[in-house]
């Protein structure tokens, strides 16, 4: 029996390690427990594919970390996290060489885009216009609890400076479209439709929209930074200051079940037979089906619960390569500013009928693909002279077809990852002819193995649960709910399956926290009967 803490977080990933942050300033005792043997989540980087080149193992861009209110106040610079930027913010290779680029200078960007195609560059100016006027007040509507009262009314009131309802219907309205209405050239429709590609959104469906500019106008205002020497330094930034105040982190813990008494949670239990009374909360930062089918007993799960879960839908699946190169990618036809990350599909058309193709069950023919040049963008990563690359996309959870010539059967065992590494591997080539022979050492890593490093990520998928409308807000992770509370008093969820979703932002752990300081405080106030 361990000694009792205000509060047990479950789960060492970005969104346990904020809410053990925000719990501990408020003056609570907390512990968190983590089931790997090291801290992260999906945050972390190794040095496995290459000796002397460092590599993140999932995530690797931050841009939402640089715009949460939260991640910023808690000062992790004063914790040993160093932020560093490429030259260019995003690329997207364009088929007869040119390039889209989105600089962090937007003037830059604006020009860059101005020689694309004639008025695209001041459209794109105007587009960043308005998003000064009311962007901070998006960020901060999506990263809170819904309903966001206080973010709302600050965002209608700026309404009318940005175009009043023809601004929300364009935040509605497809990326696709959107792209259309608002310029005359590929290279904006690209950059928009792209960052909408970093969800699982199909970019031909509502809310594609404002997820392209929310993450276009991220990377115009904050960038897309990196933790300097890997992803693994936001972490560790996070868990230093836990620790300086007194926190505690249990690694190779791993949480097997949530004791409720009382319809209360009051235990946590670990593989290892450690039991970790919880005097306050316990916040869980575990998807919901992990949570709901696993860590609470069938019997502590109430029966509308229980029924929703079952219609619960996973995001895709994701396969991730990691290169290790012996000179930088030679590119066919260079970039003027080298970008942190780039993006590979030749046309809006071809990302958009990847997409469709995942969400019919096939492997992409030409697989729609997310890339970063790591070296590029933070030097420490490789030798002088070298790039750390990595690629990923998405394929189906349950694969039906192979839209492709490889022959790829869905199980994702060895040659069906050598069969997709080897496509999106050639996707690259022909932008960078000679990339092949670069190569040191490569790294694949399938559903399989992000959920062994992770079990969050189930089946591959990363972001907690589909980022469709069906699936957000009151939706989230099931309809009723749209918020950290469960419907065990004392346990909140605190994973990307919980408001607002995935992304490294920590929206989901300090929801979490705050509810549950909330209620404890409630409890204090209210006399209460024990439970029968």
């Amino acid at each position: 029996m361990s000694s009792t803490h205000d509060a047990v977080v479950i789960g060492a990933g970005p969104n346990g390690l904020v809410a053990a942050n925000y719990l501990a300033d408020a003056g609570w005792s907390v512990i968190v427990l983590e089931a790997q043997p090291h801290i992260g989540g999906a945050v972390r980087s190794d040095d496995d594919v290459h000796p002397g080149f460092t590599h993140d193992t999932f995530s690797s861009f931050y841009p939402l970390a640089a715009a949460s209110p939260t991640i910023t106040s808690f000062g992790l610079e004063e914790h040993g996290l160093t932020w560093r930027h490429a030259p260019a913010v995003l690329g997207h290779p364009l088929p007869d060489g040119d390039w889209a680029l989105l600089h962090r200078d937007r003037e830059i960007t604006g020009s860059l885009l101005e020689q694309l195609h004639r008025g695209d560059g001041e459209a794109w100016l105007k587009l960043c216009s308005e998003w000064d006027d009311i962007g901070e007040q998006i960020v901060h509507a999506l990263l809170t609890p819904f309903p966001p009262v206080r973010s709302s009314l600050a965002a209608l009131a700026r309404l009318p400076r940005v175009g009043g309802l023809e601004f929300v219907k364009a935040m509605l309205t497809p990326v696709v479209d959107f792209g259309v209405q608002r310029f005359h050239g590929p290279g904006p429709r690209l950059l928009l439709a792209g960052n909408a590609g970093h969800s699982d959104i199909p970019i031909t469906s509502p809310g594609s929209g404002l997820m392209g500019l929310l993450m276009s106008m991220l990377a115009q205002t904050v960038g897309f930074p990196v933790p300097e020497g890997g992803a693994s330094g936001l972490s560790e930034a996070l868990a230093r200051r836990f620790r300086s105040r007194g926190g505690e982190i249990h690694c190779g813990a791993e949480v097997t079940a949530i004791d409720v008494e009382g319809r209360r949670a009051t235990v946590v239990r670990t593989a290892g037979g450690d039991r970790y009374p919880a005097g306050r909360a316990v916040i869980a930062s575990v998807v919901a089906p992990h949570l709901y089918g696993g860590l609470l007993a069938p019997d502590d799960v109430p029966a509308r619960t229980a029924r929703a879960m079952k219609r619960f839908q996973r995001d895709p699946s994701t396969v991730k390569v990691d290169w290790a190169l012996s000179s930088p990618l030679p590119w066919a036809s260079p970039p003027v500013h080298q970008p942190g990350t780039f993006h590979v599909a030749t046309s809006v058309q071809e990302m958009a009928e990847a997409t469709a193709q995942v969400a019919s069950g096939a492997v992409p023919r030409s697989p729609f693909m997310l890339a970063g040049q790591m070296t590029a963008t933070d030097p420490t990563r490789s030798p002088k002279g070298t790039e750390a690359l990595w690629a990923y996309t998405h394929v189906p959870q349950d694969v039906v077809a192979d839209a492709g010539e490889g022959g790829i059967s869905g199980s994702w065992d060895a040659d069906d990852l050598e069969r997709l590494a080897d496509r999106m591997q050639a996707r690259i080539e022909r932008l960078a002819p000679g990339f092949e022979s670069t190569v040191l050492a490569r790294r694949i890593l399938g559903p399989r193995e992000l959920e062994a490093r992770d079990s969050n990520l189930i089946g591959g998928a990363i972001n907690g649960g589909t980022s469709q409308l069906h699936q957000q807000l009151i939706f989230r992770p099931v309809p009723g709910l749209g918020r950290a509370e469960t419907p065990i008093k004392g346990l909140y969820l605190a994973s990307a399956s919980a408001h607002p979703g995935g992304g490294v932002h920590g929206a989901p752990g300090v929801n979490a926290a705050r509810a549950a300081i909330a209620h404890s405080r409630l409890h204090r106030l209210i006399p209460h009967t024990r439970a029968r």
